[in-house]
């Protein structure tokens, strides 16, 4: 018998996909997430149309997605209606024809195993058999979508390390957010997405860290930049300036004879380095001088007497 006379009609997997027939394994791959996700029974409970679209998809990228699998269906799809059954004792047998490398190709097995419910259609299992032929078990299985959510925290919980509380249908989960960690980074919580063939085949979720602008710091990788004001006489002078960080308050030392917008550099005052445990990035103070304003007829006076000194 045909498969013609089976009710069975030629599925184009290429087109379940949207792709070409030259497209690259990883289009094949980028276009079966995308449709996964779309047609998954997490979103879309009670839609059988949309039950039976996600199972297409999934039998469409476990042959396309497979080079071997992949080059059978190319070589035998056009020609799927000139497939010959040939009655046997108790067995079912399907002459897939001639390959396009004069390659010849048989499948032979008891009836209900090739066309019996293995969750894949009639048309791929006389292609490849139940189950896809050397497919196992645990291939048979499918992940289930992952999900993304954001974390907003300040640049003091980046630097010191925090948690968050993360609303996940009817659970709760407390994500920990290590020291260093920067802005638009990922993280992983593994078995925390849509459900898949079994639990073992969960999705996962992702966290993203999004870190809220400083008033004072500007993060650059690991270092932090800052503007600092200084005295005009501490700039002219020298003396010391306090300085506040996110570790405290430091002393740091101005030269005398100090120009406006030198910057500064503070060894190990900058953020954690996220992997490497004891480690900082630096702080940069770029040195603002304040010139002093209402000054006191005193005040102008030694002014002046300054100027004239330096002037000669």
């Amino acid at each position: 018998m045909c498969l013609k006379h089976l009710g069975m009609e030629y599925k184009d997997y290429y087109k379940t996909l949207g792709v070409d027939k030259k497209a690259s394994q990883e289009e094949i791959k980028k276009a079966y997430r995308k449709l996964a996700v779309q047609y998954h029974p997490d979103k879309n409970v009670g839609n059988k149309e949309a039950e039976e679209k996600f199972k297409l998809i999934n039998e469409a990228h476990e042959v396309l997605s497979d080079p071997e699998k992949r080059k059978k269906y190319d070589e035998l799809g056009e020609n799927w209606n000139k497939f010959q059954g040939q009655p046997g004792s108790g067995s079912a047998w399907s002459d897939f024809g001639n390959g396009q490398q004069g390659r010849r190709y048989q499948q032979q097995g008891d009836f209900n195993d090739i066309f019996g419910g293995s969750g894949f259609s009639d048309f791929f299992e006389a292609f490849f058999g139940k189950g896809g032929g050397r497919r196992t078990q645990t291939e048979n299985q499918y992940k289930g979508q992952d999900f993304e959510a954001e974390a907003t925290i300040t640049l003091e919980e980046a630097w010191h390390g925090t948690s968050r509380i993360i609303q996940l249908n009817d659970e709760k989960l407390r994500i920990t957010v290590k020291p260093g960690v920067y802005d638009g980074q990922l993280l992983r919580i593994k078995g925390k997405g849509g459900e898949g063939s079994t639990d073992k085949y969960r999705g996962d979720l992702y966290v993203r860290i999004r870190i809220l602008p400083h008033a004072v710091f500007t993060r650059k990788n690991d270092d932090l930049h800052a503007i600092q004001n200084i005295d005009l006489y501490t700039a002219v002078l020298g003396g010391d300036t306090l300085v506040k960080t996110l570790s405290g308050t430091v002393k740091v030392a101005i030269a005398a004879g100090t120009p406006n917008g030198k910057t500064l550099r503070i060894k190990g005052k900058g953020m954690p380095v996220s992997d490497a445990s004891g480690t900082f990035g630096d702080l940069y103070l770029k040195l603002e001088v304040m010139i002093p304003t209402n000054l006191t007829e005193k005040e102008k006076q030694l002014f002046e007497q300054l100027k004239k000194l330096k002037t000669g």
